[in-house]
């Protein structure tokens, strides 16, 4: 019975202490207040080899490290494999519309690239409710966020659109709303 095990907690919010104090009703008393510090955001960024208004054809289905204790393999890249279903399927139409437009351009005065854009939103669209509904569904229950955001390239000032999975704090139940 000395020997005992034990597990270490794997859980990415960090409690840090402020300067700040709230003054507790009750008692008129000082209390200090405590802010949560989540983890960094994990960024999956496009794999695919066509993007069109910086939307990319498909995201790296690798699994990665940090989401090891929160979710399974087999939760992420069902969820992975739904986007990609949704830009394999969408994306293509969109560029063969892109060059379409292209050469018509001077002919309608740039007008014949809007019917792209209306293309691109509807298809940001799509893979934005699906990750609300996979938000709803098992994510936030696990305290993590999908979403797809517009971030720059680390290398040049080019944006592309990624899926950002960010971390929830948990509902804290000792303290009122």
């Amino acid at each position: 019975m000395n020997e005992v095990d034990i597990i270490p907690e794997q859980n990415p919010l960090e409690i840090s202490r402020t300067n700040q104090y709230t003054i507790n009703d009750d008692s008129n008393d000082l209390l200090p207040t405590y802010i949560p510090r989540l983890a960094e955001p994990i960024i999956i960024r496009g794999a695919g080899h066509v993007t069109v208004f910086a939307l990319n054809n498909k995201f790296d289905e690798e699994y990665p490290q940090a989401l090891t204790h929160k979710v399974s393999r087999d939760e992420y890249q069902e969820t992975i494999k739904r986007v990609n279903l949704i830009l394999r399927k969408n994306v293509p139409i969109n560029f063969k519309w892109l060059l379409c437009g292209c050469i018509c351009c001077c002919c309608t005065i740039g007008l014949s690239l809007c019917p792209v854009l209306c293309l691109n939103k509807r298809s940001k669209d799509a893979v934005s409710k699906v990750l609300d509904w996979e938000n709803a569904r098992l994510y936030h229950k696990l305290g993590l966020h999908w979403q797809l955001t517009k971030q720059k390239c680390p290398n040049n000032a080019v944006q592309e659109y990624v899926l950002m999975i960010e971390f929830r704090p948990p509902l804290s139940l000792s303290h009122p709303d």
